[in-house]
């Protein structure tokens, strides 16, 4: 019994290691909507046994952007377009509470930290390849939206939230075209300006209203990239 702890910890932490970088590569845009990934590519790349891979699966299922298959095996999961439209409103309404919670509660720390996040979106170059720029601004935006959840002060929240946005960036990378993104990097960047200075002001209202506009004009991004 003494060794159980220690192989079943092995075990997570493989799991774990898996699940990172997959789950990294799927965000990226490296899998195609619908392809297979090999159960037992995975193993060899990762040099582990079935049971990592599929704990790694399984969450990766939870989140939503992979399916598991009975008898067939995994591939990335596929939408359409009207269920793609329909996340996109209901994740902007969630984060238009997000922000609005921000509003009310943010420190003036806080806000420091807000913009230095915006800045680091600024400072993209506008020379760097679309699909390149799109990339960073991927982690870049996160660590903005990150900024706005921490203001809120609720865990309940930011623990709700985080599977939207891997939602949201597997969508972007696989269906919207990152080329479309990369392209719209200022323009979403100068809502990421509205949104920070009603948080600024505390008009909760404002930075709700402007956080829902923001996240459901992703679909006309999408749109206009042809992906949806």
């Amino acid at each position: 019994m003494s060794d159980a702890g220690p192989v079943r910890d092995r075990g997570q932490r493989l799991s774990v290691a898996v699940l990172d970088v997959l789950k990294e590569r799927l965000l990226d845009g490296d899998y195609a909507v619908g392809s297979r990934i090999s159960i037992e590519d995975v193993k060899a790349e990762f040099d582990v046994s079935k049971q990592p891979v599929m704990e790694a699966m399984r969450r990766l299922e939870a989140i939503g952007i992979v399916q598991i298959v009975p008898q067939s095996g995994c591939r990335v999961a596929q939408y359409s377009p009207r269920e793609i439209r329909d996340f996109f409103k209901l994740f902007g309404r969630f984060e238009g509470e997000i922000a609005a919670a921000a509003a009310s509660r943010r420190t003036d720390a806080q806000i420091a930290e807000l913009d230095g996040a915006w800045n680091a979106i600024a400072e993209l170059s506008d020379e760097m390849p679309a699909e390149q720029r799109s990339r960073q601004y991927r982690f870049r935006n996160r660590e903005f939206h990150l900024a706005i959840h921490r203001m809120a002060h609720s865990r309940v929240m930011a623990e709700l939230s985080e599977r939207m946005w891997d939602m949201s960036d597997f969508f972007i990378s696989t269906v919207g075209g990152k080329v479309a993104i990369g392209n719209a990097v200022d323009h979403r960047n100068h809502d990421h300006d509205v949104i920070r200075g009603a948080i600024r002001t505390g008009s909760a209202e404002i930075a709700r209203v402007a956080m829902q506009a923001h996240i459901e004009e992703t679909v006309a991004i999408f749109e206009s990239g042809d992906g949806v």
